[in-house]
């Protein structure tokens, strides 16, 4: 297996970006590969509208709030085979990027992630690769969410292939705090404080106990 070499970003502006696009364009492969990772993960969104349309028939609420989902583009994604050091081709990146396709899953309460995710996992055609939970253990900057690295088949005119997909499970509160943290730490331009980031960290907390209040009366109020 090849190890990281480099967790830095070579800058866009030294790389010539037409070059770039020169590049994917000669990868007959690139599209089909694109094409798999997008079923992936229209098979996923399937699976949580169903789990959706079942709790709510039997809880009489839906434990899903929104689905977001998103494919790599190509020049990140060729951005993120020379953070890692591998090559730019179908073996590399199927086996080493692990986000290509991706959902983000947004629940109204803290209880509704562990239960959708639990219910996941059950389904036998849906394999584990990695999880982790930064709900539990959050980051240091204060991010919560809980992650999956799964594995779903898809089907093709006359194959059958398992591809990978990650998962991203938040509370509202949760994406709330997530999608403002973002804009203020990665607009361009922005430069933050030590005390912007503790302001930021207290926030998170503030958000995470607000989750913990909401669920505890849920569980009083909805029987």
């Amino acid at each position: 297996m090849k190890e990281k070499i480099s967790e830095k970003t070579p800058s866009i502006n030294v790389i010539d970006e037409i070059k770039i696009k020169d590049v994917i364009a000669v990868n007959e492969w690139f599209s089909k590969m694109m094409l798999e990772y997008r079923c992936a993960m229209m098979e996923i969104e399937t699976k949580f509208n169903v789990l959706n349309e079942e709790f709510k028939l039997k809880f009489d609420r839906n434990p899903i709030s929104s689905i977001k989902t998103r494919l790599k583009d190509q020049i990140s994604l060729y951005m993120k085979t020379l953070r890692r050091g591998v090559s730019f081709s179908e073996t590399d990146v199927k086996d080493f990027i692990t986000d290509i396709a991706g959902l983000r899953v947004i629940c109204p309460f803290l209880e509704d992630v562990y239960m959708l995710s639990d219910a996941l996992l059950k389904q036998d055609d849906i394999t584990l690769i990695t999880k982790k939970d930064y709900i539990e253990n959050p980051k240091e900057n204060g991010y919560r969410s809980l992650h999956l690295i799964v594995s779903v088949p898809i089907f093709l005119e006359n194959e059958k292939k398992h591809v990978k997909a990650e998962i991203q499970f938040r509370t509202i509160a949760m994406d709330f705090w997530a999608s403002l943290e973002h804009q203020l730490r990665y607009k361009k331009g922005n430069s933050l404080t030590e005390e912007d980031g503790k302001e930021l960290l207290d926030c998170a907390e503030k958000s995470a106990e607000l989750d913990r209040k909401m669920d505890a009366l849920k569980k009083r109020i909805i029987t």
